[in-house]
């Protein structure tokens, strides 16, 4: 089990339910699958379609991961024409996306487990279902949703309420794993428990700030995690 954190205290302490985790919700991009560099390739394209010459900027872009592409172009003032060539290349380039490390084993001892699984992701629910078939895992979960599928995307509570529906748990039963503010905030929305994970490189600070109730450095890590159920998350971030 995860050694407690000493002097984090989470903003939002979640009790785990004795009877442990009945369901989990992923999200995809920095979780399941390691896209960083296809995604950084498609926009850059999609900049030069869309905008013309100058340096793409992505950094900026990489800080809204979660959400929804069109919503992300509103915040950053691009044009939605860019949505076109930039999913355009991210089908493309999609065999060139590798799945995390651990993360097929960790989603068969769950399955194993008897824990329904669901994916909850900034991407359209075709293109992640087509990334997932693509890469075999799409038999893994009850149910994956797009953000195009919801009327409310991150880091509205919309997804991953929809996704504990399907799941047919309770949202006190089910954890949404994310790595990135939004997804800690639709989890929280949704009243499940929010986990951050980190071994995309990611920002752990920010994370932290967004209140998870632990944080997980490696993808196996979701089984021991879910298996210490019966805790109650209150004084630090399991870690």
């Amino acid at each position: 089990m995860p050694d407690t954190r000493e002097g984090k205290d989470p903003a939002y302490p979640v009790p785990i339910p004795g009877t442990g985790f009945r369901a989990v919700v992923f999200d995809l991009d920095g979780v399941l699958v390691d896209s960083y560099e296809v995604m950084r390739e498609a926009f850059s394209v999609a900049y030069r379609e869309a905008v013309g010459t100058g340096e793409a900027p992505f950094a900026e872009y990489n800080r809204h991961l979660g959400r929804y592409f069109p919503d992300i172009m509103k915040i950053m003032g691009l044009p939605l024409e860019m949505e076109a060539p930039f999913v355009r290349e991210s089908y493309r380039l999609a065999s060139q996306v590798p799945v995390f490390d651990g993360v097929p084993e960790m989603l068969r001892e769950l399955r194993g487990r008897g824990i329904p699984l669901a994916v909850a992701t900034g991407k359209a629910g075709d293109r992640a279902r087509a990334l997932l078939a693509q890469l075999g895992l799409a038999d893994m979960f009850e149910t994956i949703i797009g953000s195009d599928e919801v009327a409310r995307p991150k880091p509205a509570p919309d997804m991953v309420r929809l996704a504990v529906s399907v799941l047919g748990a309770r949202p006190e039963e089910t954890v949404m794993i994310g790595d990135a503010v939004t997804d800690l905030q639709s989890a929280h929305g949704a009243g499940v428990a929010a986990v951050a994970a980190l071994w995309a490189g990611v920002d752990e600070e920010a994370l932290l700030a967004a209140g998870p109730v632990a944080i997980l450095n490696r993808p196996a890590e979701v089984v021991s995690f879910c298996a210490a159920a019966g805790q109650t998350v209150a004084s630090g971030v399991a870690s």
